[in-house]
């Protein structure tokens, strides 16, 4: 389901789409860099906000904090906003840049007005970020946003290797973005996607198309005994992750079985429309909002089941992280990830996108079978085993020497 458009967005989208269009262009037409001195080339991963908490972000520092065992590797992120502290470590040896950590405000022209990272960007962080990446002759730009990767294509030497990591799906982009990806993905050295059904999507807009998935993290905590009368979840706060259809399909066992509860870990904009749905369904103390935790691995393991409510994804790390951990998983099978992870009457349960009833029951059959739960659980943790990081970061490896040797 997507958003309806805001009246600015409807107002002042055609014009800011428009004016974007055309300010790449010129960025395309710039004489190229000097050349720099020799050297080792360097991985700079573009991110909008390192120190927040999210999947993209910890998926981004797992791949930099391996990378950076065999090259000389820079973060760069766009935005700080106010947190000073990051919320998952920085790796070793990674070098990590802000752009502004100011909060300019002029509107950016480079970055799509279209992707959900626009208001990460500003006029100066364009600029900032246009001088990075023409000062990036030889190095790999990875881009972990569309946008970023369409101001790479344009900006970026013609020795410079550029690679899109696609950490949603084609189909979760707005229909400008979606355009101007059909239309400019094929400047792309290569990109990079998480399911196989995103890897079909791709496969006509550009030459090389890698599915990759993102490694398991590192995630304390050891493994359940699935005995605790808890259901947890997971995400940030968002209508993305649809934590309100998981509230209504939990009301009715919060019913039935009065000593289970949902614990539910994140946060963002959605809290207090959370709360207020808690309070009018009488959940209170039934359904919990736990906040941000850095000890997600702790939480997990003192859950006996893990639910995933979201209405599209672009994989779901956190399923992987909660297999990992042993406990049976119960997902609605939306666009794209959960489907690929989760082996349905294997390891977990998948339910028809936003299908609450559905949950409800899926819910249920976990919370009423004991040994239906130590079977699921036992069979997530050989599943998780498949996303091991170093056998991820090898593929990264072989991809990036590849496209270097090109």
């Amino acid at each position: 389901m997507r958003a309806v458009p805001s009246l600015r967005r409807r107002l002042l989208g055609a014009p800011a789409i428009a004016v974007h269009r055309v300010a790449l262009a010129l960025v395309r037409r710039l004489p190229p860099p000097r050349s720099r001195p020799g050297g080792p080339p360097a991985i700079r991963i573009v991110l909008a906000n390192a120190h927040a908490m999210g999947g993209t972000i910890r998926a981004a520092l797992d791949l930099a904090g391996f990378l950076a065992q065999r090259h000389e590797v820079e973060v760069i992120a766009l935005r700080r906003r106010r947190a000073r502290r990051p919320f998952f470590p920085f790796p070793p040896g990674v070098k990590v840049t802000v752009l502004d950590d100011r909060g300019r405000r002029l509107p950016s022209v480079l970055t799509h007005p279209e992707d959900y990272g626009y208001r990460a960007a500003s006029l100066w962080t364009d600029l900032q970020l246009v001088r990075r990446l023409r000062g990036a002759g030889g190095d790999v730009v990875i881009a972990t946003r569309p946008a970023w990767a369409l101001l790479a294509a344009a900006a970026a030497p013609p020795d410079a290797v550029v690679v899109a990591q696609e950490h949603l799906n084609f189909h979760a982009h707005r229909p400008a973005l979606a355009a101007d990806v059909r239309r400019r993905y094929g400047d792309l050295d290569a990109l990079v996607v998480l399911t196989e059904a995103d890897r079909a999507d791709y496969a006509r807009l550009v030459r090389r198309v890698v599915r990759i998935p993102n490694p398991l993290p590192c995630s304390p905590g050891g493994r359940s005994a699935l005995d605790a009368p808890v259901v947890a979840a997971a995400g940030r706060l968002t209508s993305q992750k649809g934590f309100d259809l998981l509230i209504r399909a939990f009301a009715p066992l919060a019913a039935r079985h009065p000593e289970w509860t949902l614990r539910i870990h994140g946060g963002g904009p959605e809290r207090r429309a959370l709360e207020a749905q808690i309070a009018a369904a009488g959940l209170q103390g039934r359904v919990v909002l736990t906040g941000p935790t850095r000890r997600l691995g702790e939480a997990l393991a003192r859950a006996s089941a893990f639910v995933l409510s979201s209405r599209f994804e672009g994989f779901g790390l956190v399923i992987v992280e909660a297999m990992s951990h042993g406990l049976p998983v119960v997902s609605f099978d939306c666009p794209r990830g959960p489907g690929e992870i989760v082996t349905h009457g294997r390891d977990g349960l998948l339910v028809p996108p936003e299908d609450v009833p559905g949950m409800t029951a899926a819910l249920e059959a976990l919370i009423t079978d004991p040994a239906r739960r130590r079977a699921y659980g036992e069979a997530a943790i050989a599943a998780a085993r498949g996303y091991d990081p170093a056998a991820i970061g090898a593929q990264w490896e072989a991809l990036i020497e590849a496209l270097r040797l090109e």
